[in-house]
């Protein structure tokens, strides 16, 4: 069955970024949806106009109303500027409706999940029932979201990460490697889980925790790093 070809630009040139073009690269080898890579957007002044495994870096970020036919995926997030996802988007000024949701052919995901736009899941990641991922959400690869989690906008999940089940994170928050949080517990917006943290209790919004058990190590803002 042929496909229409779905014209792609990727926001940010990160690790996240290639793995998202390899993603693409990936579904167009299944056959089940296609999609050209036209290029990437990066506010990075020494990589623009330079080539990243073929494909270009076209410009800024605030160059994307320039590909008025192209869908977006928005890659950029880290744990030095997590919590300023929704500020860099918007220096794009592209409508909600613009943007392309991304499932690595190896992960699994329930038919009973709900997935906001522009969603990004990498490889043998698992998502259970009747979780909710809200816009913008990065699942990197092998981690567990289980059912009944709501996790808010722009939000990070690092690799490895194991989830429980009835577990909201808030919105733009990042949750680092092999991190691991008990059930029915609330991440507040903002926050950091570090990496290999066990999280066993609620965490206040802006809120950096590390270790195991997790415990308060500084407010999100006193970390505060360029992005």
């Amino acid at each position: 069955m042929n496909h229409e070809t779905t014209p792609i630009v990727i926001l940010g040139t990160g690790g996240n970024c290639i793995d998202i073009l390899d993603t693409l690269l990936e579904l167009n080898q299944l056959g089940t949806e296609r999609f050209e890579c036209i290029g990437f957007l990066d506010d990075d002044e020494e990589k623009q106009g330079r080539a990243i495994h073929g494909v270009k870096v076209l410009g800024g970020l605030d160059s994307a109303g320039r590909y008025p036919d192209a869908r977006f995926v928005f890659g950029i997030g880290s744990p030095n500027n997590f919590w300023r996802r929704p500020e860099i988007l918007a220096r794009t000024g592209l409508a909600p409706d613009r943007f392309q949701t991304v499932i690595h052919p190896t992960a699994s995901v329930s038919r009973l999940a709900r997935l906001g736009r522009g969603v990004v899941v990498f490889q043998n990641a698992t998502i259970t029932s009747n979780v909710t991922l809200g816009d913008h959400v990065l699942i990197l690869p092998n981690t567990v979201v289980s059912h009944d989690d709501v996790i808010g906008d722009y939000t990070c999940i690092a690799g490895g990460a194991c989830i429980s089940g009835g577990v909201t994170v808030g919105r733009a928050c990042y949750i680092g490697t092999n991190a691991a949080i008990i059930g029915h517990v609330t991440i507040g917006d903002g926050s950091l889980v570090g990496m290999g943290s066990v999280v066993l209790e609620d965490v206040p919004p802006n809120s950096v925790v590390v270790g195991n058990p997790a415990r308060f190590l500084r407010s999100v803002r006193e970390a505060d790093a360029p992005s």
